[in-house]
């Protein structure tokens, strides 16, 4: 039976824990025609296939269904080569004029490191996981809240955007979401049961791969790897599929439900359970660290309920073969 996603909050707290209701009614918020237009890629063409999916890893979290390894298949599709941007998303809303979950609750997480004093004085936090404000106010045009903008982040992945959000963006793109299996056989890059799109070694020779924190979690982050937030979404090198950021920056929602009862070996184009409390998401961000969450592990996996909203989650598109 899926879980319920409340054990699961660490990453990217879920709206759930919060009583305060839409200040917005849900047929507000899009005029839009599906599959009007939009960029859900660039675009990677994969071949689908065969491939051993979920670990054992002794660093990993068994309870998130990370195991056992077992052999799927998944049709050939296409993917992202990068989560969608700002500015992408800025174009959807000026096309559409769509109202995220964010402005019809009107607020989001924010982490609080992010905050100026005011802010984090007068924005509630869940009581497990306090470094998270809620704020009135932060959506994905003002991912700091009042007085903050995208500015110069056109090319960074949009954040505070729901399951619910992404489902429409990728209506209006012509795109889906991928499924949990496609994104890993994609974030793999044709590694077989490494660690990381790029190994087993998360720094190899010194040099760091992808955007997570580094220092120590939640009161100092060096940047030694650049960014204190998203990094633009083709920083850091590609997988050997080329997709970018699959690891770090931020999380990527996945059409499934979430479970943690995978099923038979040999699984084909596996969806995930009919039903559940919450999404899968995927890929870890820029707020991971592995004294409390080492999620940017490339089989590794948490969820979150689909009109929740952080400033570390969004998502990239998918799409059938041409």
């Amino acid at each position: 039976m899926p879980e319920s996603p409340e054990r699961t909050g660490c990453c990217a707290p879920p709206r759930a824990r919060s009583a305060r209701a839409p200040i917005a009614e849900p047929g507000r918020r899009t005029r839009g025609v599906p599959g009007a237009g939009g960029e859900g890629g660039p675009w990677v063409h994969l071949d689908g296939g065969k491939f051993l999916m979920g670990t054992v890893d002794p660093t990993g979290f068994r309870d998130d269904g990370e195991g056992p390894v077992r052999s799927v298949y998944v049709d050939a599709f296409r993917i992202g080569a990068y989560a969608v941007t700002n500015d992408q998303f800025a174009a959807f809303v000026a096309a559409t004029a769509y109202v995220t979950d964010a402005q019809r609750y009107g607020w989001s997480y924010v982490f609080a490191g992010f905050l100026p004093a005011r802010l984090r004085r007068i924005s509630p936090r869940p009581d497990q996981t306090p470094w998270w404000c809620g704020v009135e106010g932060a959506f994905w045009a003002a991912p700091e809240g009042p007085g903050s903008e995208v500015g110069n982040r056109g090319h960074h992945p949009v954040v505070h955007v729901s399951w619910n959000d992404a489902q429409a963006y990728c209506a209006w793109a012509g795109a889906r979401l991928p499924t949990e299996a496609e994104w890993e056989y994609a974030a793999r890059g044709g590694l077989v049961q490494q660690r990381y799109p790029w190994g087993d070694e998360l720094a190899p020779g010194g040099g760091y791969r992808c955007n997570i924190w580094q220092g120590t979690f939640p009161t100092r982050n060096t940047a030694e790897d650049g960014y204190r937030g998203t990094c633009p979404v083709d920083a850091f090198a590609p997988n050997g599929f080329g997709l970018y950021n699959v690891a770090g920056n931020v999380w990527e929602w996945c059409q499934d439900w979430w479970g943690t009862d995978h099923g038979a070996d040999g699984c084909v184009n596996p969806r995930g359970p009919a039903v559940g409390p919450a999404r899968v998401i995927r890929g870890g961000s820029y707020l991971c660290h592995d004294s409390y969450c080492n999620r940017y592990r490339v089989a590794a996996r948490t969820a979150n309920t689909a009109d929740s909203t952080t400033g570390n989650t969004g998502f990239r598109c998918a799409a059938d073969p041409r």
